[in-house]
């Protein structure tokens, strides 16, 4: 059997993927920076490579069929490189976008929906069969809050749109589908949690499920941008995020999670539940 390689293995959904594969008796192979360091299960084949040197992915690449890709980076510079070299070797890509992304606007409203349009184009002129996974705000994103939770119980931060939050398992149960199962070539699955949530909203939850009363508190974006830069984000970034933060609001929900898994969507109560530890 052909592995699957698993690239942001050690990331939040990444991880979860290389996990779900795992169970399911799939043969992994994750892409690591630091193979040594990686943390993941006996049965995985953690592999050295990075995705800003695409002349490392040749042994990672070599005897594989599909590739689950997230793009770390904050614009498609080397990711034509990189799709090149994929192009050697597997048939299927199956890329993790965003569902903010709006394929009928000349150009997106942020710099993050055009990264994850321009991404998609590539893939999509690519000879790689592709599938496009577009996941709304992903749950785990909160675990940034712990700090702030656990010392203060109250997040401060720009007052971002609600959205639809999905639990990172249920991600990365879709892309399972899509990496192992045929049906999806050329699919663009919309995915989102099964309710529209505040930023406010969802702290309350973390309180609830920590035990320790939270609240959100709106700064304005100068002040934002202020906090993240002496945290040490990288400048590119911190735009990045508070552009996102200008996003209109939506109460897109989706019923793709359970079309494809079976299982309905994951509310962000129980992703908090889950993870209450972390926040108390």
């Amino acid at each position: 059997m052909n592995e699957i390689l698993v690239t942001g293995a050690t990331g939040n959904v990444g991880r979860q993927v290389v996990l779900q594969l795992l169970a399911g008796g799939t043969a992994v192979r994750a892409l690591a920076r630091t193979p040594d360091s990686a943390g993941l299960p006996d049965g995985v084949d953690v592999v050295g490579g990075d995705l800003s040197e695409p002349d490392t992915l040749e042994r990672a690449l070599t005897g594989i069929s599909t590739v689950f890709l997230i793009w770390p980076f904050l614009t498609t510079e080397g990711a034509p490189a990189v799709l090149e070299a994929i192009e050697r070797h597997p048939r299927r890509i199956v890329y993790l976008s965003s569902s903010g992304v709006n394929e009928d606007a000349e150009r997106q409203t942020d710099p993050i929906n055009q990264l994850h349009a321009d991404m998609e184009r590539l893939i999509e002129e690519s000879s790689a069969e592709w599938t496009v996974l577009r996941s709304d705000t992903i749950a785990s994103n909160a675990r940034g809050w712990a700090g702030q939770i656990r010392t203060t119980r109250v997040v401060r931060g720009p007052g971002i749109a609600a959205t639809a939050v999905i639990h990172e398992a249920d991600v990365a149960a879709v892309a399972v589908r899509a990496l192992t199962d045929d049906g999806h070539a050329g699919a663009k699955h919309i995915l989102t949690g099964p309710q529209v949530l505040s930023r406010a909203e969802q702290v309350h939850a973390i309180g609830e499920a920590a035990g320790r009363p939270a609240r959100f508190e709106a700064v304005p974006l100068e002040v934002a941008r202020q906090q993240m830069l002496a945290d040490g984000r990288p400048p590119a970034l911190v735009e990045a995020l508070l552009a996102a933060a200008t996003r209109p609001e939506s109460d897109l929900i989706t019923s793709t999670v359970e079309e494809i898994t079976g299982a309905p969507a994951r509310t962000f109560r129980s992703w908090a539940e889950e993870h209450a530890d972390t926040f108390r």
